[in-house]
């Protein structure tokens, strides 16, 4: 009797409901990946290139030293979009394409300044499922990325630049200036069914390596490689290395992606220099 009479209290019983104070929401939207709306005219950021729902980043946090893995078991995925970046700080990751036990057709070294100005996008083939994409964050700890790995709306590249390819032979190298109204590029790399084994640089000055990546691709007729390297400000120049010997020649397509028509090419008096800045009078 006592403990039916007991019974009605304890399935009642509720705990009473406390406030979640402003920097708690805050915390739990930044551990779900939340993205707050943009204003009218604002452009996207570019991780939300994903097919994710609206508002929602499906990136993923690699802290400095870890790694993280997405598979795909079905066969119909033949290729998926990587997408890396940071809050500002260096970027420095290695991205390896597993298929089978000790098989890696395809890995990649990628190295970015400012990862918040110029997010890493490239496109992974992947041929004859399953695959799984590995992405170790070598950097140190203090040097988290944010890393979204999608296999729908993957970027394709454009008819000029699949029109435009040139060869380059083994150990040469090719070099691409564009104009500072340029915000993007498009490169695609190419062989005939070798190896390919490519540096590709994204420089702004005389030896001022901004972005950097290392590839390489057992088959470079079935895999192709294709990225998205962004250009802000003016000097941009896109290097381009055959680093495999002279019997692996390659194709290369370099064309932009984007320009902004609003900009203007007029020179700025003094924009970037200073009148008698260390000079003494």
């Amino acid at each position: 009797m006592v403990l039916s009479a007991l019974a009605p209290l304890s399935l009642g019983f509720h705990a009473p409901m406390t406030a979640v104070a402003p920097a708690s929401r805050a915390a739990v939207r930044m551990q779900v990946g939340y993205v707050a709306p943009t204003a009218p005219g604002v452009a996207e950021t570019p991780l939300a290139r994903g097919n994710a729902p609206l508002g929602i980043d499906s990136s993923i946090l690699v802290q400095g030293g870890s790694l993280r893995t997405w598979s795909y078991r079905s066969p119909s995925v033949e290729q998926v979009q990587v997408v890396l970046s940071t809050e500002g700080r260096p970027l420095d990751a290695d991205i390896e394409l597993w298929q089978g036990p000790d098989n890696t057709p395809c890995k990649m070294r990628v190295y970015v300044e400012n990862g918040q100005l110029r997010p890493f996008s490239a496109v992974v083939e992947t041929p004859r499922g399953p695959n799984t994409v590995a992405i170790r964050n070598i950097g140190q700890i203090e040097f988290p990325l944010a890393a979204n790995v999608v296999a729908e709306n993957v970027d394709a590249p454009s008819a000029e630049c699949l029109d435009t390819r040139m060869t380059i032979q083994g150990g040469a190298l090719r070099t691409y200036p564009f104009d500072p109204s340029v915000e993007s590029v498009q490169v695609l790399l190419k062989t005939d069914g070798r190896p390919l084994n490519a540096r590709i640089e994204l420089l702004q000055g005389p030896n001022n390596n901004k972005q950097v990546i290392e590839l390489y691709t057992e088959d470079g007729l079935d895999r192709p490689f294709f990225c998205i390297l962004e250009t802000p400000g003016s000097g941009n120049v896109v290097r381009v290395v055959n680093t495999a010997p002279v019997e692996f020649p390659m194709t290369a397509g370099v064309v932009p992606n984007s320009i902004n028509q609003q900009m203007s090419s007029d020179a700025v008096l003094g924009g970037d220099v200073v009148l008698g800045g260390d000079a003494g009078w």
